[in-house]
């Protein structure tokens, strides 16, 4: 009976989730590039997500499109785990082997071999610089300009006219640039080695040639004397250390770029040469599958018609499958030291290269080689994830081939439909609305623009573009940027400065608690900025939208805040710039460790720091601005002299301290600790700006003198003499009163009333204008 009784007493509870519509929850959707739309990200293995990202080719320093690709992965991925609580297995491949790799090692070989036995310039050095120089302008150029011959003089003449056209003709200038878009790095490659070949026959012919001027002439003519020495010697480089020292120095310069960039680093690294025994593997499974067929010189060709339809109903260019036949994209994809003479159809690709003399060579059964570019990051995905992952990531320029091949070697090999679930692509980015490029002189690598901008900078930029539109980087945008920033530091300095004078306040319990209608609104705000904040990143993680809601919130409260610090609620103010600085640190803005109470970007601890190396410059400070004050008041000074002193201690002294004080309407400073750069920084750019101001106020003045002196200067001619030569024309007047008006013209005949009427107007404002005049004179002399 009890048990009934108790059984029956039991409350009833409503399941919030049947009580909730969930068809108003946001739901993660993902840009997918292989559907070009939107899609529900599903995870089959609960929150388990395999992500593989294509990483560089490492030949050269890493750019400001490398930034760009890197940073907004690494921004979808901190999303994914450090918001919405995925487990991401992060793959990033290296690839150390590449022609370009082979290329620019060989090249920068052969320039160490050449400065080091080119021990003083000589007449054989010069030669060979004139030899490559016009093979190079053979090669390059020869097309724009029709040289008579091959002779050195027709290809010295073909140069100068081409010279010529430059100053002559725009027209031809601007045709030939449109034509190749290397046009303009050629003509500079080629000037810049003039100009030491110049330089060096100078030397020659003075005696005074040295190892100094030898190198000096190998740096300016590199870029034409690397090919043509390549051309020569090339095929006797097979030592595969070469390629390896420049593929290690520059993945060295990569990891440091990307720490910089504050770049989380892959769960798992790959390097295409340590992976060579499976990519054979890998290469022969798919020959045995038939969709790869071996040629005569040793390559393996992936058959793109036997995989494309078929019984097996594979799809070939998933991604863009318009690129099918697009034969600059698919020479480009096969690399510049590939032929592919040997294959049996153009948009058949290399899974295995048969390597030729000068090149890094593997053993295969089909001879020594190397593997072709597509085929590895299929190989090193697998060995990681299997026959499926869940992500796959790279910039938009890898679609096609690169990612299209990859999708069909690894289906062929897999004999699978789907070995990527979600094709994630980053958008193109452009420098102010043109392409990056060496030729266009707008080409800015990672270390230029950490000069140009800080990392956090860099990010806020990026995280303001959707990651998989197109980006124009603008100076524009990054002013816009700049400003942002110091909106959010200077609403994250006025919490900080409130919430730590709160505390130290000790405030009562028994007083007010001030959470009235103002409060209420805010927190409100906060609630529907979250679940907007939400939406947006369900929405294919749009940062941008996303971005706006914070700084719309922190606009909110930075209104709040104007009711002043007595009418505030200093907790649910600290409550919302907490979750503003969550979402920010999530975002990869934060530095320095989390705590709960952190707000703000956080710092970067430095270790070792002791209590007077910290105390003291403030001790100093505080001691110097009492010195002050004593003496003023001992001189009997004037408040003003005091309020400048206090001015003096605000923007001067606590500066470089990272202290900044608020005047406040109760006469009370609320004092603020920021970074001691950014107060600098604004300290500066204020003292510059009341610099300009006084310039342009002094020039303002100065020309309003000259104006003014101008127009005295008219009043330098006496009133008596302003109608006698050689003030005016000669034989004009006959005579004059005794102020200098005339009375009669040349023949002896009377001034008309009229005429003697405006004659004497006219002597009148003389008159002003010259008392005027001795009178700014005197000035100018007394001064």
């Amino acid at each position: 009976m009890a048990q009934e009784l108790k059984k029956a007493t039991k409350p009833t509870w409503y399941d919030p989730l049947k009580a909730a519509s969930l068809a108003d929850q946001p739901v993660l959707k993902v840009y997918n590039s292989l559907t070009k739309e939107k899609a529900s990200l599903s995870h089959p293995n609960g929150k388990t997500v395999k992500w593989y990202n294509c990483g560089p080719t490492v030949y050269d320093a890493a750019h400001l499109g490398h930034a760009r690709n890197y940073m907004s992965q690494d921004i979808v991925r901190r999303i994914l785990v450090d918001y919405f609580g995925y487990d991401v297995h992060f793959v990033m491949n290296i690839t150390d082997i590449d022609d370009k790799i082979i290329i620019r090692a060989r090249h920068n070989h052969l320039l160490d071999q050449l400065r080091a036995t080119s021990t003083v310039l000589s007449e054989s050095l010069l030669t060979q610089a004139n030899e490559a120089w016009r093979a190079y302008f053979a090669s390059k150029l020869k097309g724009f300009t029709h040289p008579k011959s091959d002779s050195p003089a027709d290809i010295d003449a073909a140069w100068s006219e081409m010279l010529n056209k430059e100053k002559s003709d725009e027209k031809w200038w601007s045709e030939a640039k449109a034509a190749d878009e290397k046009f303009t790095m050629h003509i500079a490659s080629l000037r810049k080695a003039k100009e030491g070949i110049n330089r060096a026959v100078a030397a020659i012919s003075s005696n005074q040639a040295s190892q100094t001027d030898s190198s000096a002439l190998i740096d300016a003519a590199s870029d034409v004397l690397a090919p043509y020495l390549d051309a020569k010697v090339s095929t006797f480089l097979t030592d595969p250390s070469i390629s390896r020292r420049l593929a290690a120095h520059w993945e060295s310069a990569f990891y440091s770029d990307m720490s910089k960039l504050r770049i989380l680093g892959p769960d798992t690294i790959t390097r295409v040469t340590e992976y060579v025994p499976e990519i054979v593997q890998f290469v022969e499974q798919i020959v045995r599958n038939g969709y790869a067929y071996a040629t005569e010189d040793g390559s393996v060709y992936f058959d793109t018609r036997a995989f494309d339809g078929g019984k097996a109903r594979h799809f070939y260019a998933k991604l863009q499958p318009g690129k099918k036949g697009n034969k600059e994209a698919l020479e480009e994809g096969e690399g510049a030291l590939s032929t592919g003479a040997s294959k049996r159809f153009p948009a058949d690709f290399a899974l295995w290269k048969a390597s030729k003399p000068g090149e890094p060579a593997w053993p295969s059964p089909w001879g020594m080689g190397r593997p072709g570019w597509h085929i590895e990051c299929s190989v090193m995905a697998s060995e990681i994830f299997g026959d499926n992952m869940d992500i796959h990531s790279g910039g938009i320029d890898l679609c096609f081939p690169h990612h299209d091949n990859e999708i069909a070697q690894s289906e062929a090999y897999h004999d699978c439909r789907q070995w990527v679930n979600y094709f994630l692509h980053t958008g193109h980015l452009h420098i102010e609305g043109l392409k990056m490029s060496k030729s266009l002189k707008n080409f800015i690598t990672v270390q230029d623009a950490l000069e140009m901008y800080s990392a956090r900078q860099l990010r806020l930029a990026f995280l303001g573009q959707l990651w998989s539109s197109p980006m124009d980087f603008k100076q524009s945008t990054m002013l816009e940027v700049k400003a942002r920033e110091s909106s959010i530091n200077n609403f994250f300095n006025v919490v900080k400065a409130l919430v730590l004078e709160s505390r130290s306040n000790n405030v009562a319990s028994d007083q007010q608690h001030h959470y009235n209608a103002p409060e209420k609104e805010l927190a409100a705000f906060l609630t529907e900025t979250q679940n907007a904040f939400r939406a947006s990143l369900c929405d294919s993680f749009n940062t941008p939208d996303a971005l706006d809601r914070l700084l719309e919130l922190i606009s909110r409260t930075n209104v709040y805040l104007q009711r002043g610090r007595a009418n505030i609620n200093v907790s649910v103010v600290e409550r919302v710039a907490g979750w503003v600085n969550n979402m920010l640190r999530m975002f990869g803005l934060g530095e320095g460790p989390v705590t709960r109470s952190t707000i703000g970007w956080g710092e970067v601890e430095v270790e070792g720091v002791t209590r007077d190396t910290i105390l003291m410059p403030y001790l100093k400070t505080l001691s110097a601005f009492r010195d002050g004050v004593r003496q003023l008041a001992i001189q009997q000074a004037s408040a003003k002299e005091l309020l400048a002193l206090c001015d003096k201690l605000r923007d001067e002294d606590l500066a470089p301290l990272g202290v900044a004080l608020d005047d406040q309407e109760d006469g009370k400073a609320l004092v603020k600790l920021v970074n001691p750069e950014i107060l600098l920084r604004a300290r500066d750019e204020k003292a510059a700006a009341a610099d300009a101001k006084a310039a342009k106020k002094a020039a303002a003045v100065e020309a309003e003198r000259a104006k003014k002196a101008a127009r005295l200067e008219k009043g330098k001619i006496s009133p008596i003499e302003m109608f006698k030569p050689p003030n005016v024309e000669d034989g004009l007047y006959g005579s004059w009163d005794d102020k200098g008006i005339p009375v009669t013209d040349i023949d002896g005949k009377d001034i008309s009333k009229a005429k003697s009427k405006k004659l004497a107007k006219e002597w009148e404002i003389q008159d002003k204008l010259h008392r005027e005049w001795k009178e700014w004179l005197e000035a100018e002399k007394g001064e």
